[in-house]
């Protein structure tokens, strides 16, 4: 008869704990602060917009000096309650708005159906190697954050800090599908 050892999820993944601002500490001691980026629609922008978009991206990539990675998150979306609220402005008297209304809400009907609505979600991940203090790890972690806010607020990207555990551990869960509690081990 053969016995196989069964570990939790937590003690394969190298995840220790979340800090109260929102960093991950890693079992290596290594710590991991999320940012979530708002992107602009760089489609939309004219030509001289988008250079100096482009030059401003450039000097992120340039500035930054250490590792990040890049996480996009991609989930369907479900458009019965827009429609519903389309629905009801359908009933307005002025024919030109009413038609253009109802072509919209075909198309919104037509994404619905087939399924392709999908919401996008982008963050960064920094990451801080081990130094001698935690305090310095946060400290160091923390400038290279403000660093990448600056650098894509010049972009036109809004940036927001995912600070909170409950915030983390929802990115987390929905990047690997496996997490219960982090800190259920504890």
């Amino acid at each position: 008869m053969i016995y196989i050892k069964i570990n939790s999820v937590q003690n394969w993944l190298p995840f220790e704990d979340i800090l109260e601002d929102g960093i991950i500490k890693l079992k290596n001691k290594t710590y991991v602060k999320i940012i979530e980026v708002i992107p602009i629609n760089y489609n939309l922008k004219s030509n001289l917009e988008k250079e100096s978009i482009l030059s401003s991206y450039k000097l992120f990539l340039k500035s930054c000096n250490f590792n990040i990675q890049i996480l996009i998150q991609s989930q369907k979306v479900d458009l019965s309650k827009h429609i519903k609220n389309l629905e009801k402005i359908k009933k307005i008297e002025n024919n030109k708005l009413k038609n253009i209304i109802n072509n919209y809400l075909e198309n919104i009907i037509k994404l619905n159906s087939n399924n392709k609505s999908d919401s996008k979600q982008f963050f960064i991940l920094i990451n801080q190697p081990p130094q001698n203090k935690e305090k310095i790890n946060i400290e160091q972690l923390n400038e290279k954050y403000f660093k990448i806010k600056d650098a894509l607020s010049r972009c036109g990207n809004k940036i927001i800090n995912i600070s909170s555990k409950e915030e983390v551990k929802k990115i987390l869960e929905k990047s690997f599908y496996l997490i219960d509690d982090i800190n259920r081990n504890k």
